[in-house]
């Protein structure tokens, strides 16, 4: 066999069903065993290398096993990037084939040649160059493994055209797979275990906030029970929300920059916090100094790195998250966290009373981005996906999405990548077909990534987009309106008829602006059977609220 022959049945051996990419001259030997392989590996051509690597991290998301994207050396290769430093930070497993000129062309700037190791070394998990084709089937197995191996991420593989072309002059075994996995082990620190338990039954006012860790550990149940057992109450980072439903008696939203009110007030007056697959980042936990020294934190996750890097830990478990939350449960049930918890629904609805009041002194007339959620809501599936871009669309649907069921949430969170959403919900369809997949963006993002309308087009993906559009780079808009004076500086944007656009590419589509209109034009959009985009023309003057400004305490909440 060749070595392009070699990396297609290596990816079929792996169980390789689809993989996303655009085809260019270092890759050419890679497409061209792709056709002899074309019932076994659907490959999904997209309209740009970003596109293709989005489209893999949200296929990735929904199946739970790494997405696969295929581009050219040079800018094919590092069109990649940035998809690759949203998966690092977004823990999303990926596998990426880049193409490379051949050996002897190595370090001389031949034709589409950069250096993509060196480049992609601080937003890979780990990457290698191939030069020989005996390197292949090894390699790619190994980054296969180490995508989902540990704190999920992504993975480079860069291969030269020789090592695509030369044939292997000896015979390559493919070994029984269960003999390639390589498995995560976990041995559960009880000495430590009973510590947390003590700590946690004399708290007199913990709260636990959880994070996408849990959904990686597939540990959503073992959250709820865990949370049960003890009856306290749960706050969520933004890749959080999901994990428990929406309506469950002690979920309690987002926590931080947008996150709700009871959460950021009351996180400050507690005693204890127990964190369960986070890295508090910036955005949630606001400026790290307005935590009571006096507060004990419980750290629980996979990755050691993340222990002690922003809040210095009372208590840390690392390993599986599910095997630790399965001796959690086990062993520990309290009833004493009554009164406690009574004050978060107190504040919850003293922020929906306000917020409510606010909107209807506001936006008589106009639509606003909760209005357009909450229709969605009464019409959606219960099996639905949620995919969002990037600013006011995304917190507003974060925040006030129901989530009914497990794995239905997908966006860009860590680098808030504008662009991301378009894509990601075409690979969430594509990994998860009898799931209705709502895409919702913004006027800015979505023209960003536009061009994968094309491959909604030509592969006839039945997913729901929805643009928020306000004319305005929202969320750019409201910091400057809080923040900067109202001084609105290059935020207003001139768009183009996206209707129009739509269906230029076949889509059927259409603009909303009439409020009386939009409760009927929701419920057809989610009922049709074929991709649908619907503008939704919203209110220019909407913020989403309440806010925390940065490097601000969580309780210096704007209304």
């Amino acid at each position: 066999m060749t070595g392009a022959e070699i990396i297609v049945q290596t990816l079929i051996y792996n169980k390789v069903k689809f993989l996303f990419g655009y085809p260019g001259g270092a890759v050419m030997p890679i497409y061209d065993s792709l056709f002899t392989y074309k019932k076994q590996i659907k490959h999904i051509l997209t309209r740009h290398e970003q596109g293709a690597i989005h489209a893999a991290q949200g296929y990735a998301r929904v199946i739970g096993k790494p997405g696969i994207c295929l581009a050219t050396s040079g800018p094919g290769s590092s069109n990649l990037i940035t998809g690759l430093a949203d998966a690092l930070i977004d823990s999303t497993p990926l596998l990426c084939l880049t193409g490379q000129v051949a050996s002897k062309l190595l370090g001389t700037d031949a034709f589409q040649e950069i250096d993509i190791i060196d480049i992609s070394i601080p937003v890979t998990k780990w990457n290698f160059q191939i030069t020989k084709p005996d390197q292949i089937f090894e390699v790619i197995s190994k980054g296969l493994n180490l995508a989902t191996t540990g704190r999920p991420g992504p993975i480079l593989i860069d291969i030269t055209k020789n090592a695509q072309l030369q044939q292997l002059n000896k015979g390559i075994i493919f070994p029984p797979k269960n003999n390639q996995q390589i498995k995560t082990k976990n041995k559960l620190n009880k000495k430590d275990l009973q510590k947390v338990i003590k700590t946690i039954k004399t708290a007199r006012k913990p709260i636990i906030i959880i994070g996408q860790g849990v959904k990686l550990a597939n540990a959503e149940n073992q959250l709820k029970q865990f949370a049960e057992n003890t009856n306290l109450p749960v706050a969520s980072t933004l890749l959080g929300m999901g994990i428990l439903k929406t309506n469950h008696n002690l979920n309690y939203g987002m926590l931080g920059m947008h996150g709700n009110y009871q959460n950021n007030i009351l996180i400050l007056k507690s005693d204890l916090i127990i964190a369960i697959g986070l890295r508090f980042d910036d955005r949630v936990i606001g400026n790290i100094n307005k935590i009571s020294p006096k507060t004990l934190i419980i750290h629980i996750d996979i990755d050691n790195y993340e222990i002690n890097k922003r809040l210095k830990t009372h208590l840390y478990l690392l390993g599986n998250l599910k095997h630790n939350l399965k001796f959690l449960i086990k062993h520990l049930k309290i009833k004493h966290t009554a009164t406690w918890v009574k004050n978060f629904k107190l504040l919850k609805k003293v922020e929906k009373k306000y917020i409510k009041e606010k909107d209807i002194r506001k936006n008589k007339i106009g639509i606003t981005m909760p209005e357009v959620i909450n229709y969605i809501n009464l019409y959606k599936q219960n099996n639905c996906i949620l995919v969002t871009d990037v600013g006011q669309h995304q917190m507003a649907a974060s925040r006030y999405f129901n989530f009914t069921t497990l794995k239905s949430q997908i966006t860009s969170g860590g680098l808030g990548t504008m662009g991301f959403a378009l894509p990601a919900a075409i690979g969430a369809k594509i990994g998860a077909k009898r799931r209705q997949v709502i895409c919702i963006v913004g006027d800015g993002g979505f023209q960003m990534t536009i061009q994968e309308l094309g491959t909604i087009m030509q592969y006839e993906i039945p997913i729901k987009i929805i643009i928020l559009n306000n004319n305005f780079l929202g969320m750019v808009k409201q910091w400057q309106d809080l923040f900067f004076n109202r001084r609105f500086s290059n935020t207003k944007i001139y768009n183009p008829n996206f209707t129009n656009i739509s269906k230029a590419y076949n889509i059927k589509s259409k603009k909303v602006f009439i409020k009386d209109n939009l409760k009927k034009d929701i419920k057809k959009m989610l009922n049709s059977k074929e991709a649908v985009l619907l503008e939704i023309l919203v209110e220019k003057e909407y913020n989403t609220l309440p806010m925390i400004p940065t490097d601000k305490s969580v309780s210096k909440i704007c209304f």
